[in-house]
């Protein structure tokens, strides 16, 4: 009986030992004392400039986008009220706004590259004439679609000037285009063929001021001079037309062939217009002429 008993003691005892061991853990030291890594979280400002920047590019507002938070930087230092704030932002995207068009303003005039108000020689022009130009700067007659007619013999500085007032106009804001009367007459008489050349002038029609150079400098037939005079009693009182000729109005029927529609195309021009009259020598003239005594003079010191 004791024997049993002894037996029967030690199973129990066995059973209680398996039942409350645990198993052991094969994790290093390292990894129970340190939690497990979790992704940062982001903070609420984070998430509302990240929201802003969104809403910025949707509303298309890219000064907006680009400079909230250092224009918000600075408002905080200078103390500036929220209406302060929005002001310095909404004036940066007006002028990067302004910019952008008098960019895209300016390629698609198609003005040369060098001939500006600067770079003009206005030595050469009597002051009369300066004062014209000076007065032509603002674009006011623009606004009462007058007409610039420029006249003078070739070198006299014609296309630059008209460029030069217009890359002024182009700056203050306003759409014009630079064609050659040769190139203007070719459009039209394709846009003519093609059935569309009310729809051709009425795309030149959106810019304020149409610049034609050199009119009469290239003989054409009737039917271009016809498309011409088209495209002038269209425009007439509706746009302004900025030109230069080399040609006096006495002898334009070389350009439009017969005297009655000559009559109709001066008349459609001179009224309401600013005539200016270039009458000086040829710049490119006086440039040789200085470039070869310049010459002489070099070879006689020698």
């Amino acid at each position: 009986m004791t024997n049993y008993l002894t037996r029967l003691t030690r199973r129990v005892q066995t059973m209680n030992q398996s039942t409350t061991r645990k198993p052991q853990s094969k994790k290093t030291e390292s990894s129970i004392r340190q939690p497990p890594k979790t992704p940062p979280t982001r903070t609420s400002n984070e998430r509302t400039e990240e929201r802003l920047k969104e809403q910025f590019r949707s509303l298309r507002l890219p000064m907006f986008r680009d400079q909230f938070q250092a224009t918000a930087d600075r408002a905080a230092a200078e103390d500036l009220s929220h209406v302060q704030y929005l002001s310095e932002l909404a004036e940066l995207e007006c002028q990067a706004r302004n910019e952008s068009r008098i960019k895209r303003l300016m390629t698609n005039s198609r003005l040369p590259l060098g001939k500006t108000w600067e770079t003009f020689n206005f030595d050469r022009l009597p002051l009369s004439v300066t004062r014209q130009l000076e007065s032509l700067r603002e674009g006011s007659f623009l606004d009462r679609r007058e007409n610039v007619l420029i006249f003078g013999q070739p070198g006299a500085g014609k296309s630059h000037a008209l460029c030069a007032l217009a890359n002024q106009l182009v700056q203050q804001g306003r759409s014009m285009l630079l064609t050659t009367c040769s190139l203007l007459v070719q459009q039209l008489l394709i846009a003519k063929r093609d059935l569309r050349l009310q729809k051709y002038i009425k795309q030149l029609s959106r810019f304020e001021g149409l610049m034609i150079d050199d009119l009469g400098y290239v003989q054409q037939n009737r039917e271009e001079m016809e498309v011409l005079f088209t495209l002038l009693a269209e425009r007439y009182e509706r746009g302004s037309v900025l030109l230069t000729s080399n040609l006096a109005f006495s002898k334009w029927d070389q350009i439009f062939k017969d005297a009655m529609t000559t009559a109709a195309a001066i008349d459609r021009l001179v009224h309401h217009s600013v005539i200016i009259e270039l009458n000086v020598p040829s710049y490119r003239v006086e440039t040789a002429k200085k470039t070869k005594s310049a010459g002489r003079s070099a070879k006689a010191s020698q």
